[in-house]
Parts: C-alpha cells; structure tokens; sequence
C-alpha cells in the first residue's frame, strides 16, 4: 500500500480540476459533494496508509517514495519524492479526517449562507475548489520528503488562505484580512526561503555530495548525525530563520496579528485554518527540523528555549485577549493563537509528542468550536456579538451540548482529550527544569478555562438579551449537526491517544526522535506526575468555577474588575497595540519612502539628472546662434580661427 501513497492526493486534485473546469455547468449539488467526498477518501487513504507502516518494524517505519525527477540545476536537485513516516502520517491524519467532517458541514453552511444567497452559482462552486486545493497544498507540505516540496506545500496553503479569508470580497474587511494574512506571512515565508538556502549552501560547501543537492530531511539528518561540523556554522541562524518562519504561519509573536482578522472569511474557513492544516503548518516544520534546532543549540544558542518563551508567552497573550473580546469567532481566534503557544512550549522543551498530541487534540476541539459557533451565527442572522446572545440551549440543543463538550476539553475539564493533551504539555516544562514556564502555562491554562465557559455561559444559559433574535433562533441540519458530534465524541476520548497505560501516540511518533535534549524524554515519577495532574485539573475547575461567577452567579463583578483593571484591560482589549505597533512602522515606512521620494530622488537625483539636461540645453542654444548660414560669416570665423592658432604656435616657438 505504501508504494500507492500518492493516491492521497488524487481524489481533492481531481474534484478540484473537475469543479474548476465544470462545476458551473453540473451545479452546487454535486460540485459539493464531490469536494466533499473526495476529502473523505483521502482520509481512507491515510488510514490505510497508516495501518501499512504500522505493519513495519518499528526501525523500518520511514519510507520514501520517488515520483518522479524533479529540478536538476547543478548541484540543486530536489526531487518530488513522499516521505512515508509517523509524523508525517500522523499529519495526514489530521488533516484528511478533520478536513473531511468540516468539507461536510460546508455543504449546507455555504448553502444556508445569507451573503451566498445573492451571489451566483461560480461562487459556491469557487468555494469548494478553494478548499479542495487547500487539502492538496498542505499534504504536499505534510508528506514531501525535502524542504522545496515543504516550501511549495507552504506557499500553496498561504495563497489558499488569502483567496478563503477574502472570500467575500465585495467586504471591505474581508479584502483587508485577506490582504494582511498574505502580506504579514510573507515575511516568514522569506526567513524560511533564506533558511533553505543556507542548508543547501553549507552542505555544498561540506561536500556532502548527493545529499546537498537533494534537501531530503533525513538525509540532512545523516549529516548532522554523521558530521554535525558540517552545518554547525549556520544552525543557528538557519533555526532562528526557520523559527520565524513558523511564527509566521503558527500565529506566533511577532507576527500573529493576521490570524484574528482570518475570521472574516466563512466559519468553514476558520475551522479549516484553525483547527487542521494552515496554523499547524509551523509546529509540524519545528518537530520535523528538530534536529537543527537542537544543533543549534549545541552551538551555543539555546533556540529550542526561544521556541518555547515563543510560545509560552503568545499562550499567555492570546489567554488575555481573549477575556477582554465579545465577538464569538474573534475569542476563539485568539484562544487558537493562545493553544498555538502552548503546543511550541512543548516542542521547545524537545518534547515532540506532547507537542504533536495537543496539536491532534486541538484539532478536534476547536474544530467543533469553530463550527458550532457558525451554527449559532446561522441561527442568529449573522450576529456574532455574545453579549447579544443568551439562553440558546433551549432552541439549539445538539449545538449547545457538542459546544460544551468541545468547551471542556478547551478548559482540560478532568479526563478530556485537552486535559491530557495540555497536561502533558505542562509535565514536559517541568520535567525540563522550566519551572517559570510551567508556571506561565498552568496560569494561562486558568485564564483559558475562564474564558472557554464564558462563551458557553453567556451564549447558551442565562434570558435572551435579544429577544427578536432570539425567536429566530433554530437548531441546525443534521448535515452540520453530525459533524459536531463525531468531534465532540473526539474531543472526550482523543485522550486515549496518549494515556500512560496505551501511549498509542507515544510509541508512534517518539522512535524517530532520539536526540531530544537530556532529561526531556524522561518520563516523571508517578508521585509527581499525579501532582501536576492534579494542579492542571484544580487550575480548570477554577476557571469553570470562576466563569460561574463572573457571568452567571454574579454578573456585575466584571464591571467592577473592568474599572480597577483598566489599564490593563484597555492594553488587552486593544490586542497589547500589535497592530498600533505595526501600522506605526507602516506609518513611518510611507514617510520614509515619501521623504526619499520628494527630497533624493526628485530633490537630488532627478534635480542633477534634470540640471545637465538643462546645462546642455542652455549651451546648444548658445552654439545655435553661430549658426547663421551665411558663407561669409564662416569664412571669417574660420579665418580668425586660424589666426588664432598661428599665433599659438609663433608664441609657442618664441617661448621655447
């Protein structure tokens, strides 16, 4: 089976092909269901994928697969080639399985959609062929074995992610959100081009022949492992480039502002790039480069600890936003960007299969968030305003108790899929001696639950604060209700994935990674592991508890903390002036470039360009005028002229 791998991208690719060429004449009944089903195929592929490489010995579970020859310039040549290992697989998983179920909900959400009813048959077509093509982009990224096939899959999700966040162009915010995702990753996308050409350059300069020219990851591992010489001059920089790259498209600080604006485009959109495949992308290019990073930090700069502040202060600054938003769609953006954060704490620490594990369980969970918050945006003529909402568990019953579950694994409510997943996240800092970082974790991890059920709180319990809305109000189709139960199913027993006495998912992904720093990849006492499990669970179950409080026993209280915390409420509310920072450097920028444009270049360089045109403008007018046409005059001119000179040559002679 392995051998037929490539047959995971052929079903997308051909109902993309076939919605993009025909899809207007066949109509949006069947464009959809084969954007749909071709997604759901790809899955079973992936799942069969994975039962042939589980079938391999453990130390053979890594298969590449030549398609064909691919780029042959000198040295450079990289070939279109699958790597075929449980990371890899793993991903495919992901993002076939939970793709599959949110291309389903798509069906009817697209069709139901007041801004689809007055447009045209194209665009509902367009829609599903847009995100047809963001599947095969990013398994291109996820099973290429080298880092150009990473890089196209890369630039191919960024370009899907602009034509989706502006999907409904004819809003001016969506264009603007589009715009601003495509233009704040390119500047990630260019540390991580500037980062495969070090690679390449150093192992050209080491001699390290056909894998030079091949950037195939385990084969620049081969060299790591064989002559860490030969790229430890540019770990460093290569790591921190990469590093930036994945900020970039991980939503990372300092460049995670594109991510909240992305909720401009269709809900289907936000669970697609939150939950599955866009946002992952950067913590897949860590786990999967960890050995540079970890050779970077033999060379004296501890990058694998960057990743993690990285991380662990992003979890804490979207946690923040997120409490001070009202817009449904906004707080769980920042609450990915903040789950985001903690997934790169992990791999930071070298601890990748915690790291992998929360990213598998995130997606379920915010999956079903994200298309349960559509349903309720379905039900309330768009409005996505909380405070506007209330008492939705009455008319919306499947979207209520699946919002809820997927709620409770976001908070890590004792034995969910999210408790376990970012208790292993926590256990992995603190068994890395990053006592500090843990600490930022478990706080933030409060915060999350906090804000987790002041959605479910505001949202769903309570009196209408809207009563027309509220009478509108109406549970979904079963189409986009059964998608939310099989994630919600996922998000409480996704945990099994990685319990001590299964560790399905440890005993998958972890033998491909035997360089992690010392001590990481120890696992804890049961003493102490039993204590951080328990400070995780107290650290939920207070946030639930005060969510409780704050929004149901006792309403006022956060009127009162809003005005003794205000400073720091304005800071969050205003999203710690990321944009402000960013729109002054915009500001200064344009000035900048009007400056030069004005005072060197039409001051300075077109002035002196424009001063000799001038001076010999000047100065041919002046010999025009000896120009009469009169023979005379020029027989006189020439005369007088060779007087002249004859008078030199007397003087010369004279004086000599």
């Amino acid at each position: 089976m392995l051998n037929y791998a490539w047959l995971i991208f052929v079903p997308p690719l051909v109902a993309m092909l076939l919605n993009l060429f025909f899809g207007r004449r066949y109509g949006p009944r069947l464009a959809s269901f084969l954007g749909a089903a071709a997604v759901g195929l790809s899955f079973l592929v992936a799942v069969a994928i994975f039962f042939g490489l589980r079938a391999l010995p453990i130390e053979e579970r890594s298969v590449e697969i030549l398609l064909w020859d691919w780029i042959h310039i000198g040295q450079f040549r990289p070939n279109f080639a699958l790597l075929i290992d449980p990371l890899s697989v793993l991903m495919a998983l992901v993002v076939t399985g939970v793709g599959f179920l949110i291309h389903v909900y798509a069906v009817e959400y697209m069709k139901q959609d007041d801004e689809h009813r007055a447009l045209d048959v194209r665009r509902y077509v367009r829609f599903f062929v847009y995100v047809n093509f963001f599947i095969v982009a990013m398994l291109t990224l996820v099973l290429g074995n080298n880092l150009v096939m990473l890089y196209v899959g890369w630039e191919g999700v960024g370009l899907a992610s602009y034509l989706l966040i502006g999907f409904w162009f004819h809003r001016p915010a969506a264009r603007d959100a589009g715009n601003k995702a495509f233009i704040v990753n390119r500047i990630g996308d260019f540390g991580l081009a500037l980062a495969i050409m070090l690679i390449f350059r150093q192992l050209v300069l080491a001699g390290a022949g056909e894998q030079a020219g091949s950037l195939a990851f385990y084969a620049i591992f081969d060299v790591i492992e064989s002559n860490p010489s030969a790229l430890l001059g540019i770990a460093v920089a290569a790591s921190l480039l990469l590093l930036l790259a994945a900020t970039g498209k991980s939503a990372q600080i300092p460049l995670w502002v594109w991510l909240p604006d992305a909720m401009e485009g269709p809900t289907p959109v936000s669970a697609l790039i939150h939950a599955a495949t866009m946002v992952t992308a950067g913590v897949y290019m860590v786990v999967r480069m960890s050995p540079l990073f970890e050779l970077a930090t033999v060379a004296g700069a501890n990058v694998m600890l960057v990743v993690a502040w990285v991380g662990g202060l992003t979890a804490l600054m979207g946690a923040t936003i997120a409490l001070t938003k009202t817009d449904l769609k906004r707080i769980l953006a920042y609450s990915t960007v903040s789950q985001l954060g903690f997934m790169f704490m992990a791999v930071g620490v070298g601890s990748y299969v915690a790291g992998m594990f929360h990213l598998t369980t995130h997606a379920f969970f915010k999956a079903c968030l994200f298309l349960g918050a559509g349903a309720v945006m379905h039900a309330m003529h768009g409005e996505l305003d909380i405070n506007k909402m209330g008492g939705l568990k009455a008319k919306m019953r499947s979207t209520y108790w699946t919002f809820l579950i997927a709620a409770a694994a976001l908070a890590g409510f004792p034995l969910t899929a999210g408790f376990f997943s970012k208790d292993a996240v926590l256990v992995a800092d603190f068994e890395a001696h990053q006592y500090l970082l843990y600490a930022v974790g478990l706080f933030t991890a409060l915060l999350t639950a906090i804000y987790a059920f002041k959605i479910v709180f505001v949202v769903f319990w309570g009196q209408p604060r809207d009563r027309k809305l509220y009478e509108h109000a109406h549970e979904q189709p079963r189409l986009m209700t059964w998608p939310l139960w099989i994630l919600a199913f996922l998000s409480i027993f996704g945990g099994l994935l990685n319990l001590p006495f299964i560790a399905t998912l440890e005993h998958w992904i972890e033998p491909i990674y035997q360089m992690g720093p010392e001590g990481v990849t120890a696992h804890p006492s049961v003493a102490l592991e039993i204590t951080l499990l328990t400070l995780s669970a107290l650290a939920a179950l207070g946030g639930i508890y005060l969510a409780y409080y704050f929004y149901v026993k006792n309403p006022g209280v956060t009127d009162r903390l809003r005005e003794r915390m205000a400073l720091l409420h304005r800071v969050a509310a205003n999203s710690f002036y990321f944009d402000a920072a960013y729109d002054a450097i915009r500001r200064g920028l344009w000035a900048t470039a009007h400056f030069c444009a004005a005072a060197i270049d039409q001051g300075g360089i077109d002035a002196a360009v424009n001063g000799v045109a001038r001076g010999a403008g000047w100065l041919g007018e002046r010999t025009r005028r000896v120009q009469t046409g009169l023979v005379g005059v020029y027989a006189l001119t020439m005369f007088v002229g060779l007087v002249i000179l004859l008078a030199y040559f007397l003087v010369s002679g004279v004086l000599k």
